[in-house]
C-alpha cells in the first residue's frame, strides 16, 4: 500500500475526495490508525483533512519510514507539519483552495457593509426612515476606504475581488514594501490609520503567539462611528471584550464575526446581547460542495508530484504567514 487517508473522521475525507479520486487506496479514521499504527510502514503518501493526527517526530520515523509527502485537503498547516519538515517529508495544502470561500465571504460582507446592510436591514423592522436614514450616512463602495489586516493568500484574494469596485485599499502587514504595494494597487498603512479612517476592516493576520490579542481597544475605539469590522481570520487576535465596548459606545458600528475564542461563543456570553455584533458559526471556509475543490487540488498536487513538477507546496518557512 502507497497511498493512505487519514483524518479525525472518515467523512470529513469523503466529503473532500469522491470515490474515483480515491481508487484502492486504503481510508481510515484517526482511532482505526491507532489501533494497529506499524501496520502503515509502506505507505508513500498520506492524504488527509481537517482532524488531521499530530505526530511527532519519533513517531513519523517509527510508523511512516517510506513517507515522501502529506497532501492535506485544507487550510493551515501549522498545527502538524514541523516535524514532517524534520523528517524530510514534504507538505502540499489545499491552503489556496480553501482561501477562495472565505475571500468570497468576505468580499461580499465588505460590499454590502459599505452601504450600511446589517444594520439596515434590522432598523427596517421599526420603520423605512430609521432604516434609510440609517443607510445615508454610509459611502457605498466608489472610492471608499477599506482596510485589509494581514497579507496572505486571503486577504490577497479579498483585493482581487474587490479591485472590481473601485475601493480604495489600504493594508497593514509587516511584510509590504511599499514597491509591493504600488503594484498591487494598494496603500501600505499601519493600524492606527485603519482603524481611524477606514470605513470596512477586514482581519486576516496569521495566527501566531505574538497577534493574539493585538487588535485592542486603542484600536476598536479609534472606528469611525458606523464602521464595520470583520472577522474571518482567527478569533484570538481579538480582544473581545475591548471590542464589545466599542460596539457599545458606538450603536452605529458594526461587527461581523465569523470567528471567536472560544469556539462556540457560550450561551449565557453577553455579547448576543449587543445587536450591533452579528455571529456565524465558523462557517466563511469551505463547506458542503466547496470541500470538492480542496480534494481537487490536492489529486492534482499528487499527480503533480510524480510528473515532478510539484503545486501548492508549503515550505516551513511559510508557516510565519499562513493564517
Amino acid at each position: 500500500m502507497k497511498r493512505l487517508f487519514i483524518a479525525a473522521k472518515k467523512e470529513a475525507l469523503e466529503r473532500c475526495f469522491t470515490e474515483s479520486q480515491m481508487g484502492t487506496s486504503r481510508v481510515v479514521s484517526t482511532e482505526e490508525f491507532y489501533q494497529n499504527p506499524m501496520e502503515y510502514q509502506d505507505v508513500e503518501f498520506i492524504f488527509s483533512t481537517w482532524g488531521m493526527p499530530q505526530f511527532s517526530e519519533e513517531e513519523i520515523r517509527r510508523y511512516f519510514p517510506n513517507l515522501k509527502a502529506v497532501f492535506y485537503a485544507a487550510g493551515s498547516v501549522a498545527a502538524f507539519a514541523r516535524p514532517f519538515f524534520h523528517c524530510n517529508v514534504r507538505i502540499f495544502s489545499a491552503w489556496a483552495a480553501n482561501a477562495v470561500p472565505v475571500a468570497e465571504f468576505t468580499a461580499a460582507q465588505i460590499i454590502l457593509a459599505n452601504k450600511g446592510y446589517f444594520q439596515m436591514a434590522g432598523r427596517y423592522r421599526k420603520g423605512v426612515r430609521e432604516a434609510v436614514d440609517y443607510a445615508e450616512s454610509f459611502p457605498g463602495n466608489y472610492g471608499t476606504r477599506v482596510g485589509i489586516i494581514g497579507l496572505g493568500m486571503i486577504s490577497t484574494h479579498v483585493i482581487r475581488l474587490l479591485k472590481a469596485c473601485q475601493l480604495e485599499l489600504y493594508v497593514y502587514s509587516r511584510h509590504l514594501t511599499e514597491a509591493d504595494a504600488k503594484r498591487m494597487g494598494v496603500h501600505k498603512a499601519e493600524l492606527d490609520e485603519i482603524f481611524e479612517t477606514c470605513q470596512t476592516i477586514s482581519n486576516h493576520l496569521a495566527n501566531k503567539p505574538e497577534t493574539v490579542g493585538c487588535l485592542n481597544g486603542r484600536l476598536f475605539s479609534r472606528m469611525k462611528p458606523n464602521a464595520t469590522f470583520i472577522n474571518t481570520g482567527r478569533g484570538a487576535q481579538v480582544d473581545m471584550e475591548a471590542l464589545k465596548q466599542a460596539m457599545r459606545e458606538e450603536p452605529g458600528r458594526t461587527a461581523l464575526l465569523d470567528v471567536t475564542d472560544p469556539e462556540p461563543v457560550d450561551a449565557e456570553d453577553d455579547v448576543w446581547e449587543i445587536p450591533n455584533i452579528f455571529l456565524t458559526p465558523h462557517r466563511a471556509g469551505s463547506m458542503t460542495a466547496e470541500v470538492r475543490r480542496m480534494g481537487q487540488y490536492m489529486m492534482e498536487a499528487y499527480e503533480a508530484f510524480s510528473d515532478g513538477t510539484p503545486a501548492w507546496e508549503v515550505k516551513e518557512e511559510m508557516l510565519d504567514t499562513m493564517a
